[in-house]
């Protein structure tokens, strides 16, 4: 019985995906719920498993096409022996003659632990990942490190025994690839927000001596409590939903000539990946504890780094928190994520010269960003979310007492 396999329904705000890898090529076998190919949309990833065991009669989309919701990309032969006949093949072939020339590379080993973009480079160079140099987060070999790698004609070539060219003094060597999907979808948003939204930056700086006490206190007993640790991020994203609480027009969004008032807090968290930055949405934070928060953040994280990020996991969000002190930033105007009004833009902690008391003193210091749409926030409400953002970090015994 043939069996046809869907691009999965995606929602309203995606129009089409890319065909980014095939795992499997027309005539192999396959097993129910294994990874046939990985769609790439300009949000997320998506694995498209199997539904059935059987064998792959039929490719109909090479790599690179470009594929709409619900539309058949191939055909399963359920229950069939492991090798499909030899006419299937030709007609798969025939249908993706693309695909069928990149399949005459075998990829090498080790290229399962990479993203898909770094798979296709792997197979396409001929590179062993695990000669390469990890840089990505935990030492995870990137395609930046791939493409890297090839450039010092390390990796032998697939189909010559000659050496590889090495780069001469005084060369001055160009590489053009073309953008991925999410890096499009990324570069697209952020135009669209500095060309409709009259956007500005507020600053201002917190003391995180109380915050880094505590810390330091009840640390242990959270984990242990939990089973996650207690880190900054969390006082964050609880400080910023009280005070949204407090400063509704935040919280809101502008829909043509009206502003919606969100009477939630479903807060994004920007998300660094290999692709490009994500914001995975922690949705009705106003209900969640400290460890929940940091449970949730952890997870995104995770997911986020092995590419399991789903559409659902992206969308919606009333408001974006960002942390570049992650990378050292020291400051910076965050942009804002439409449909959403604002986003918060943490820094990197510097111990710097304070008066306390009429004594100067060193105190872990952080200057943090409001960035907020004009057209409906004023700039008082603006600097009056960062102090009461402040005075809660500052005081954080306020932010469990729900003051």
């Amino acid at each position: 019985m043939s069996i046809e396999v869907k691009v999965p329904v995606l929602p309203e705000s995606v129009s089409d995906a890319l065909i980014a890898t095939w795992h499997k090529k027309a005539g192999e076998a396959v097993k129910r719920d294994e990874n046939l190919l990985d769609l790439e949309t300009d949000k997320v990833v998506l694995e498209v498993p199997s539904p059935v065991d059987g064998v792959l009669k039929e490719i109909k989309f090479a790599e690179g096409s470009t594929v709409v919701s619900s539309q058949v990309i191939a055909v399963i032969e359920e229950g069939a022996a492991a090798a499909a006949p030899a006419a299937d093949a030709k007609t798969a072939e025939a249908a993706a003659p693309a695909a069928a020339k990149t399949e005459t590379k075998s990829a090498p080993a080790g290229v399962e632990d990479l993203s898909p973009a770094g798979r296709r480079v792997a197979t396409e160079e001929n590179i062993d990942p695990s000669k390469v140099a990890g840089t990505g987060r935990d030492g995870r070999v990137t395609k930046e490190d791939l493409v890297n790698y090839g450039k010092g004609g390390a990796a032998a070539p697939a189909a010559s025994s000659a050496p590889a060219a090495k780069p001469t003094p005084g060369s001055r060597p160009e590489e053009r690839v073309p953008m991925t999907r999410i890096r499009t979808r990324i570069a697209e948003r952020l135009m669209q927000s500095k060309n409709s939204i009259a956007m500005l930056t507020s600053f201002n700086e917190v003391n995180l001596a109380e915050v880094v006490k505590l810390r330091k206190s009840l640390g242990e007993q959270f984990e242990k409590a939990n089973g996650v640790k207690l880190g900054f991020m969390s006082f964050f994203v609880k400080a910023a939903t009280e005070a949204l609480k407090r400063y509704p027009v935040i919280n809101a969004s502008v829909d043509g000539s009206d502003i919606i008032y969100h009477g939630y807090q479903d807060i994004s968290i920007a998300v660094s990946t290999e692709k490009g930055l994500v914001t995975p949405v922690l949705r009705d934070v106003q209900d969640m504890s400290f460890a929940d928060v940091e449970k949730g953040i952890i997870g995104y994280a995770k997911k986020a780094r092995d590419g399991k990020l789903g559409l659902d996991d992206l969308q919606g969000g009333t408001f974006t928190i960002t942390n570049g002190g992650t990378f050292g930033s020291l400051l910076s105007t965050p942009i804002v994520n439409p449909p959403q009004s604002a986003i918060l833009g943490m820094h990197t902690i510097k111990e710097r010269p304070v008066v306390e008391n009429g004594q100067i003193v060193a105190a872990p210091m952080m200057y943090i960003a409001l960035s907020y749409d004009h057209r409906i926030i004023d700039g008082r409400d603006a600097v009056l979310f960062l102090v009461d953002i402040k005075n809660q970090l500052e005081n954080p015994q306020r932010m469990l007492l729900g003051l």
